[in-house]
């Protein structure tokens, strides 16, 4: 039966200077050559992954993590957190001048201008200030919503919001999540119009978006710049990305 291998795109396919490095290039075509299926499982949305899409071929992928699934470029998986929901996180997070960046699969839009820490998060993806439109998700499918916020603010939206998750990304922002909503979900999502069991897949990741994912599957896989939380969870650990990492894993797990 085929192997399914799903892949993180920041920090596990590109390096710290948001670059594909050709050892891992080299590597997922390997892979395909070996009868592989590829697949990517990003928190990324779908407009932000076109150019690896294309330089990789693949065409089954996992956005806005896990909330847009898309197999062999048919959508088959969507979810998002309510309307309600999110009107009372905004008021809450706009309380404490904590904004929030909407996300559909085509663009961002902010609810307000010239804030530093939505500059540095988005920069941080290679990506401009987005457009302002503080009614957005009101009017249009919001797939993933972003709010931002430091690490030590974090704690009091766990505590006064359980019907969603959050999830850093970045030191300023979080990702606002529906309570089962996750990476490891779209990946059986995935295999459920595969038919493959859930065993037959490895997963490669860095982040803290990646524990479910890499617990769920059969083989876990660590990057070895990956943060501590999720080296633990892991099955293997490899090397630094930016040390042909990808690759490196890739053989010692005899996928090429």
């Amino acid at each position: 039966m085929k192997k399914v291998l799903f892949f993180d795109v920041d920090g596990t396919l590109y390096n710290s200077k948001k670059r594909l490095p050709p050892s891992a290039k080299d590597a997922i075509y390997q892979a395909k050559r070996n009868g592989y299926e590829i697949a990517i499982a990003t928190g990324r949305a779908p407009f932000m992954i076109q150019s690896i899409l294309k330089e990789l071929e693949i065409d089954t992928f996992i956005t806005f993590n896990g909330q847009y699934v898309v197999y062999k470029n048919e959508v088959i998986f969507t979810d998002s957190v309510p309307q309600d929901d999110l009107t009372e996180i905004i008021e809450f997070g706009s309380m404490r001048n904590h904004p929030v960046v909407f996300i559909d699969d085509e663009k961002m839009i902010a609810t307000t201008e010239g804030n530093k820490k939505i500059e540095q998060s988005l920069l941080s993806l290679r990506y401009p200030y987005p457009e302002i439109n503080p009614h957005f998700y009101k009017e249009n499918a919001v797939y993933q919503t972003l709010i931002f916020m430091e690490e030590e603010e974090e704690a009091i939206y766990h505590e006064t919001f359980s019907n969603v998750k959050f999830v850093r990304w970045h030191p300023y922002s979080c990702d606002i999540l529906p309570k089962d909503g996750s990476k490891a979900r779209g990946i059986k999502k995935v295999l459920e119009k595969m038919n493959i069991p859930i065993e037959n897949a490895i997963a490669f990741g860095d982040g803290l978006n990646d524990i479910e994912m890499l617990q769920a599957v059969g083989v876990g896989v660590a990057m070895g710049n990956a943060k501590e939380q999720v080296k633990e969870v892991a099955d293997v650990v490899g090397e630094h990305v930016d040390n042909d990492g990808l690759a490196k894993v890739m053989k010692k797990l005899e996928i090429i």
